[in-house]
């Protein structure tokens, strides 16, 4: 599949000039080979995306509908869309057969996330670890910079391993962080934070060169989001918490409990790096249940 028409130009094009995710791209690019393969076992492939239409479409849709979760299915779409706006740009074809699909509508749960008091408790057992020696030193307080970074500062998990000590102005308190789509925005950490990374770099005589990852895995190397995920487990069993909770369910406490002691709403979105407002309007849902839900529990006439 990786021999298709104009789809290897099309990766590029995400990467390079809209500097999308490798992601992002890595998804859109299964979503087009993903068509194409359902097109050719239906016998209705003829190697030129022009020929495509929507009468094939809508079948592709329905066949996949039974088999793909809702929001793959709006993935593969979406991919498929950006994919024939490119095509037609450059002149390759004269219509986009996915504009105007239909498709099913995405069911959205308020995100899960800790209580104020589940957060301060699991951010207290790296140390607890080693403490108990059950956990090594740098292990450790290095848990305890991501957990409060991830936390302090709302951080994306890719934001954070990302991120270098020549973004962190310990001074100010505030970090350069490259979100998506490569836009940078600036992050106040929170003191709690601040004083983690200044003590991790203390303790353990670390030169916090310009380029040198903030968090490290011991011979210094740049960690990636699967370690952090796997640490966080760890440390989650430990407190006897949710194990069904990820880096980015941090993020999701961070905004709510944001919102729950006052915070303005656009405030957060620009704390989160959200393009859309709606986007950030899901974390002001979370806390109305909340209200509901102890308006149920305490009111006499509930």
């Amino acid at each position: 599949m990786s021999k298709l028409p104009h789809l290897n130009d099309f990766c590029d094009y995400l990467a390079l000039e809209r500097r999308v995710s490798a992601y992002t791209v890595r998804n859109y690019r299964a979503a087009v080979e993903n068509f194409v393969e359902w097109m050719a076992d239906a016998g209705k492939w003829q190697n030129d995306f022009a020929l495509v239409r929507p009468a094939q479409v809508r079948s592709f849709l329905i066949d996949e509908g039974r088999s793909k979760a809702r929001r793959t299915l709006h993935t593969h779409v979406s991919g498929l869309r950006a994919f024939y706006l490119y095509l037609r740009k450059h002149g390759v074809v004269e219509s986009n057969p996915f504009t105007g699909v239909t498709l099913p509508k995405l069911n959205k749960p308020l995100p899960k996330f800790l209580t104020e008091t589940q957060m301060r408790k699991l951010l207290d057992t790296p140390v607890a670890l080693w403490k108990d020696e059950m956990l090594g030193e740098f292990e450790a307080f290095r848990d305890s910079l991501i957990l409060e970074l991830l936390y302090g500062g709302g951080l994306r998990v890719s934001e954070l391993c990302g991120l270098n000590h020549g973004q962190v102005d310990l001074g100010q308190g505030i970090a350069r962080v490259l979100g998506k789509g490569n836009k940078e925005r600036l992050c106040p950490l929170g003191p709690v934070a601040i004083r983690c990374l200044q003590t991790f770099i203390e303790r353990f005589n670390l030169e916090g060169a310009y380029d040198s990852p903030v968090v490290s895995q011991r011979n210094g190397k740049r960690m990636e989001p699967r370690q952090i995920q796997k640490l966080l487990k760890i440390h989650l069993a430990a407190a006897e918490l949710p194990l069904d909770m990820t880096p980015h369910k941090l993020r999701h406490s961070f905004a709510t409990h944001m919102l729950d002691h006052g915070a303005d709403l656009r405030a957060v979105q620009e704390l989160l790096g959200h393009a859309n407002l709606s986007t950030t309007q899901i974390y002001t849902h979370v806390s109305i249940a909340r209200l509901k839900e102890a308006h149920k529990q305490a009111h006499p006439r509930a």
